[in-house]
């Protein structure tokens, strides 16, 4: 499990096939095989790990369905990714509970200054916009956030500088794909309410 606050910048340095190799700050010795790192929001497990200058190199593989309904499948060397290590007893909890298991993928409609903020506005599939609600928790690209308002398959936050600057945020641009994952209590009450006599 996560929370959706990143922790670090990572940068993808090698890929072959389904197995990504992804630079950290992260120091290697902390990092066990096996262990779940969320990667752009997708849990992924380490299957090797080694020091890399002031931070570690580790590997993880991707299986061609996550590949496929993520934005795993573009991935290639250089490209920066969001990072956030596994939750543990007793960890803060900042954002939201986030499991790392990727429901889609929403689209970047528009960018625009908003204040001190910045506007995102972007469009999900009808099948996942269901699941979002004002003032209702996301998780994209593996970040926690505050949806605005929503209007149909249309929603919209807003990015603080901090945000900006410490997660991949800063270098999007409409059009891009971010990978999607609703409230877990949300989904999970409108699968109760399936079953309403």
């Amino acid at each position: 499990m996560f929370t959706g606050i990143i922790t670090d910048i990572g940068e993808v340095i090698g890929r072959e096939g389904g197995r990504f190799a992804i630079r950290s700050i992260y120091e290697a010795v902390t990092i066990d095989l096996g262990a779940s790192i969320c990667c752009d929001g997708v849990c992924l497990t380490v299957t090797s790990v080694r020091p890399d200058g002031k931070g570690s190199a580790f590997t993880v593989d991707v299986s061609n369905e996550t590949l496929s309904k993520t934005t795993l499948g573009e991935w290639m060397p250089g490209r920066a990714i969001n990072l956030e290590r596994a939750l543990k007893a007793g960890d803060e909890l900042g954002g939201h509970i986030v499991s790392g298991h990727v429901d889609g993928l929403a689209r970047i409609q528009s960018i625009a200054p908003d204040g001190d903020s910045v506007r995102f506005v972007l469009e999900a599939l009808p099948a996942f916009a269901r699941f979002i609600a004002p003032k209702g928790s996301v998780s994209l690209d593996g970040t926690s956030l505050t949806v605005n308002e929503v209007n149909q398959n249309r929603f919209g936050i807003n990015l603080i500088p901090h945000t900006l600057t410490r997660t991949t945020w800063g270098r999007k641009k409409p059009g891009d794909l971010v990978n999607l994952e609703v409230d877990m209590f949300a989904r999970y009450v409108a699968r109760l309410l399936e079953f309403r006599p």
